[in-house]
């Protein structure tokens, strides 16, 4: 009988340190980072994303601070290292950081006509006569960041489609850093063309610039909606709980300023599209790398 009585015990000492450990696996932390990727500048940004910080943090009544990433990198590096909890990406950025750092896509953003995605633009300066891809021949062109989709990854699978290599047929090719540095670059005259898209294009006007600035001489394939990415490490609870969050976002100033109708669930797979498309970059750089051997 004593030994079933200390039999007992011992299993009631195990099931209690089991879910002693199960309640602090799921205890949240004091405070999240929310960090996004640089589509504009870090005022612009912190603007954007204010209110949605505020109601983050309202929801889920633990302190949310809002970091503006570097570069598209940074936010990835920061995930890795557990830097950076919540993240704003692209769909090529969120890619890698789902492989790099584990980040898993929660929600995905709308665009305000009902879309669940956006597309990718080239744009000229109006009045400068290029209004189509065969006239920047030997002009001068803006990619955005090398993490970027529609900024980097989109256009470089179509001018490889048009049998275009941009390092022969722009007479030069810089990277902006950010979308809202790549439309500027072009309103001012740095450049001739740059890529970019139709949400972030929309988020500057009538404030940095106007429709009437630009030529849109190339419009992509719908590309699925930039995401909200978790840490894969965080507390189960803590990841449903920004879900929903961000899911029932409503504030009608707030989702003007980020230019989209809301968020909707998202899941990783709707990014498989996508991978295909590293992958095809990918063998672009190889090829071009052995045929300069």
């Amino acid at each position: 009988m004593k030994k079933m009585t200390f039999a007992l015990m011992l299993i009631g000492v195990c099931i209690s340190a089991t879910l002693s450990q199960a309640m602090a696996a799921q205890q949240w932390p004091d405070e999240i980072i929310f960090g996004v990727i640089p589509v504009a500048s870090s005022r612009e940004m912190s603007d954007s994303f204010g209110d949605l910080t505020n109601y983050l943090q309202q929801q889920l009544g633990i302190k949310v601070k809002l970091q503006v990433a570097g570069d598209y990198t940074a936010v990835i590096t920061g995930m890795q290292h557990k830097r950076v909890d919540v993240a704003y990406l692209g769909p090529k950025s969120y890619c890698e950081a789902a492989k790099r750092a584990g980040a898993e896509a929660v929600a995905v953003e709308v665009g305000q006509d009902g879309t669940p995605g956006y597309y990718g633009f080239i744009i000229t300066k109006a009045g400068s006569g290029l209004k189509d891809v065969n006239a920047l021949k030997g002009k001068t062109w803006a990619f955005t960041d090398p993490q970027s989709t529609s900024g980097t990854l989109v256009p470089t699978i179509y001018f490889n489609e048009i049998n275009i290599d941009p390092q022969d047929y722009f007479s030069k090719v810089i990277y902006s850093g950010s979308h809202e540095a790549s439309i500027l670059a072009v309103k001012s005259g740095k450049v001739a063309a740059a890529s970019t898209n139709n949400l972030d294009y929309a988020r500057g006007l009538g404030k940095r610039w106007q429709e009437s600035d630009f030529n849109i001489i190339w419009k992509s394939d719908l590309i699925p909606g930039s995401p909200i990415a978790v840490r894969k490490d965080l507390p189960s609870s803590l990841k449903m709980a920004i879900k929903g969050a961000f899911i029932s976002y409503s504030n009608k100033d707030g989702l003007e300023k980020l230019k989209i109708a809301g968020y909707i669930p998202g899941d990783d797979s709707m990014y498989n599209g996508v991978r295909e498309l590293i992958v095809m970059k990918n063998e672009l750089k190889k090829k071009a790398k052995v045929a300069k051997q």
